[in-house]
C-alpha cells in the first residue's frame, strides 16, 4: 500500500521517515520529493508498505504525530494524475 506523508519538516531525512514507519511494520521504500531547482525537500513524500494492515496501522498511529517539529499528515496516496 502506498502512503502519502505530508507536512514534513524540510530537515527530515528518508531514513528518519523510514524509522518512524518501520515501528508499524515492514517498509519497502521511502521517497521524499525534492525540488528540482533547489534540491530542497518539498515537505512531502511517499512510503510503500507491502502489508495493508500494517499500512493502516501506520496511518492511525502516525497521522498527526510530531516528527522533526511538525505534526505530519499520513493517508493513503491517491493515484498519480497525468498533467497536460
Amino acid at each position: 500500500m502506498r502512503l502519502y506523508a505530508g507536512n514534513l519538516s524540510y530537515s527530515v531525512s528518508e531514513d528518519e521517515l523510514k524509522g518512524a514507519f518501520a515501528a508499524c511494520g515492514k517498509v519497502e521504500s521511502v521517497t521524499i520529493i525534492m525540488d528540482k531547482r533547489t534540491g530542497n525537500s518539498k515537505g512531502f513524500g511517499f512510503v510503500e508498505m507491502p502489508d495493508r494492515a500494517e499500512a493502516e496501522k501506520a496511518i492511525k498511529e502516525l497521522n498527526g504525530k510530531d516528527i522533526g517539529g511538525r505534526a505530519i499528515v499520513v493517508n493513503e496516496a491517491r493515484p498519480k494524475v497525468d498533467r497536460m
